[in-house]
């Protein structure tokens, strides 16, 4: 382990642990409350829960620790140490329809604005899947009960011999890029929709070999970075620049197939 990481490691499994517990009860149930943000997306009432549970133990055990959260906010540009940052269910459409393909996403970032993350952690309870990394440590992934494996991406080396996974169409069209977009699902061998946090977390197993998104927050990248590098992957904007910011795009990919897809998506 890295000094200074252990331990925030250690601490973000403590805390997906929580959310999972929360979760995973109001997952079909039959009194889930679900509400419309200001930007058409849903919300449920899990979603509430489990950032408001995240932000109570960090007050408590991490009490000069930020959290900044997709449901209550918090400053990511201006504060300088140590911030943890909260998707409390990624893929809340999902969520509320009851697919299983969501999850807890818990990061922290200790340095400047834009700094990457030195820890992910991605909790999949009703996949019964769990992903994490910190810094210099390499990534892992456990199944149910199972042991713990190490994550490690693939070795292909040409699009044409490429999984790619992705989210929605229509955002490449509103970002402008569906041209773009098009091209690269032509170069590839094959091309599924697989969404979401998950896209990144087969391409940490090596079992996807791209993915990318125009638009994210946040909150929605800085748990799978750590995981996707710390697999032996690239992770960037999809002009290949860093990715940082609050608002910002997502690229991952093998690591060898890089420059070919950042040239596919710049065209």
């Amino acid at each position: 382990m890295v000094p200074g990481y252990d331990h925030d490691l250690t601490f973000a499994r403590q805390l997906a642990d929580i959310a999972d517990a929360i979760s995973l009860t109001r997952f079909g149930a039959a009194d889930l409350q679900v509400t419309a943000k200001p930007d058409l997306t849903p919300v449920s009432d899990a979603d509430l829960a489990v950032e408001s549970a995240i932000r109570a133990r960090v007050a408590v055990a991490r009490p000069d620790d930020q959290v900044v959260g997709e449901e209550f906010g918090g400053s990511a540009e201006q504060y300088q140490g140590r911030r943890w940052i909260v998707d409390p269910i990624d893929g809340t459409k999902n969520f509320v329809r009851g697919v299983p393909i969501w999850a807890t996403l818990i990061a922290l970032v200790d340095g400047p604005p834009g700094a990457d993350p030195v820890v992910g952690v991605v909790s999949a309870p009703a996949l019964a899947r769990r992903w994490w990394a910190a810094s210099g440590t390499g990534a892992f992934t456990r199944f149910a009960d199972g042991p713990e494996r190490p994550c490690r991406v693939s070795g292909v080396r040409s699009c044409a011999d490429a999984s790619l996974s992705y989210s929605e169409p229509a955002e490449w069209q509103a970002a402008g890029r569906a041209r773009q977009f098009q091209a690269l699902l032509d170069a590839c061998w094959r091309t599924r929709a697989y969404g979401d946090f998950y896209s990144y977390m087969l391409l940490a197993e090596g079992a996807v070999d791209i993915a990318a998104e125009p638009e994210l927050s946040l909150w929605d990248v800085a748990a799978l970075v750590p995981i996707v590098t710390e697999a032996g992957g690239r992770f960037t904007a999809i002009d290949g620049q860093p990715s940082g910011g609050t608002t910002v795009s997502a690229l991952a990919t093998n690591g060898p197939l890089h420059p070919e897809v950042v040239a596919l998506l710049n065209g």
